[in-house]
C-alpha cells in the first residue's frame, strides 16, 4: 500500500471544500451551457495550485481523490442553494439565480458569505424540475472546528449530511426520468421492501387507458390478495383531486388496497383525503421515496462502514 497517499500533512495542503465554493460557482458561470465534472476537476485544482502529489491524496476508502470529494461537496452546497444544478449526469451548470448572485457579489466573497453557503444545507429544501420544492428532513451543518461531540457523534452527523446529499441527487435522477421509468422504479422499490413473492409478481400495467393504476402487486402466490400501484410523476404538487381520481380507480377495480407514489411533494388536503378511503390507501412523496431508495438500495450502492469497538470479555478471565 502507498502511504504517502495518506499522509496526514497532505490533508492539511488540500483546500477545504467551503474554499472551493467562489471558484467552483465563478467557474461556472464563465461555462453557462454546462461544464463536464472533469473539467471542472481540472480546473480548480489549476486554479488553487494543487500539485500532483496534492491531487493524489485519497480518501481513507482509497475511493476517490479528496480534492474531488471536496469539489462534489461544494457543488452540493450550492445546489442546496439554487446557485447550481445537474442538467444531466456527469455535467455541472449554473442557474439564473447562481448568475444573479455572481452579478451581486462581484468582488472576493466575505468569510460570512462563504459560511452562509457552507451551511446552506441547514435550511434548504430540494428543488423539483418543476421549479417547487420538496419537503426535507432538516440537519444541522456539523461545525468542522467543533471538538464537544463525541467521535460517535461525529460519524452519525457525517452519515447524516451523507444522506441528505444522495437523496437530493436521487430527486434529481427522478425527475430526470421518464414516466414508464419512474413507473418501473417505483415497482422496483416495493419489491425491494418485500412486496410481491418475486418480481415478477409486481406487473407493470401502465400506458394509455391503464385507468390510473401504473402496476398491480401479487401478495400471495396466486393472486387472490392484490395491491394496485399509482406512480405519480405529476408536474407540480399531487393534491386531493389527484388521490380522488387514484380512489376512483381502485373501486372501478373493485380493490382496497392502494399505494400512490409521487415524484414530488403531496400536499396536505389531498393527505386528509386518502383517510377517507373505504380501504388502505398509502401515500408516499418523493422526498420519502428517495429515503426508501437509499434504505433498500434502489439506485443506490453502499460501503460498508467499520467502527472497531475493544471486546472488553475476550479480554476477562473465565
Amino acid at each position: 500500500m502507498d502511504t504517502a497517499v495518506f499522509a496526514k500533512g497532505a490533508y492539511l495542503d488540500l483546500p477545504t471544500y467551503d474554499q472551493f465554493l467562489e471558484p467552483l460557482l465563478r467557474f461556472l458561470a464563465s461555462k453557462p451551457e454546462g461544464v463536464a465534472t472533469k473539467e471542472v476537476h481540472e480546473t480548480l485544482a489549476a486554479q488553487v495550485g494543487l500539485s500532483v502529489e496534492a491531487k493524489g491524496v485519497l480518501l481513507p476508502s482509497r475511493s476517490q481523490p479528496v480534492y474531488k470529494n471536496r469539489i462534489g461537496w461544494a457543488h452540493d452546497r450550492l445546489k442546496r442553494a439554487g446557485l447550481s444544478t445537474s442538467p444531466r449526469r456527469g455535467v455541472w451548470c449554473i442557474t439564473d439565480k447562481g448568475r444573479a448572485y455572481i452579478n451581486e457579489h462581484a468582488k472576493p466573497w466575505a468569510p460570512e458569505q462563504v459560511e452562509a453557503l457552507a451551511k446552506v444545507e441547514a435550511d434548504s429544501k430540494v428543488p423539483q424540475a418543476n421549479g417547487e420544492v420538496a419537503d426535507e428532513p432538516r440537519l444541522e451543518a456539523p461545525d468542522r472546528l467543533a471538538r464537544s461531540e463525541s467521535p460517535e457523534e461525529t460519524i452519525g452527523a457525517a452519515l447524516a449530511e451523507i444522506r441528505a446529499s444522495v437523496a437530493h441527487d436521487l430527486l434529481e435522477a427522478i425527475a430526470r426520468s421518464t414516466p414508464e421509468e419512474f413507473e418501473r422504479l417505483v415497482l422496483d422499490v416495493l419489491h425491494a421492501m418485500g412486496y410481491g413473492t418475486t418480481r415478477e409478481a409486481l406487473q407493470h400495467v401502465g400506458g394509455s387507458g391503464d385507468g390510473g393504476i401504473d402496476g398491480i402487486i401479487s401478495l400471495d402466490r396466486l393472486g387472490l390478495e392484490k395491491v394496485y400501484v399509482q406512480a405519480k410523476k405529476w408536474q407540480g404538487q399531487v393534491g386531493s383531486p389527484q388521490v380522488q381520481t387514484f380512489m376512483g380507480a381502485l373501486q372501478l377495480q373493485g380493490a382496497n388496497k392502494g399505494v400512490l407514489i409521487a415524484a414530488g411533494p403531496i400536499s396536505r388536503p389531498a393527505c386528509e383525503t386518502a383517510k377517507l378511503a373505504k380501504g388502505s390507501v398509502v401515500l408516499i412523496d418523493g422526498a420519502r421515496l428517495a429515503q426508501l431508495m437509499i434504505d433498500h438500495g434502489v439506485g443506490v450502492s453502499h460501503k460498508e462502514l467499520k467502527v472497531p469497538h475493544v471486546d472488553l470479555d475476550y479480554f476477562e478471565d473465565d
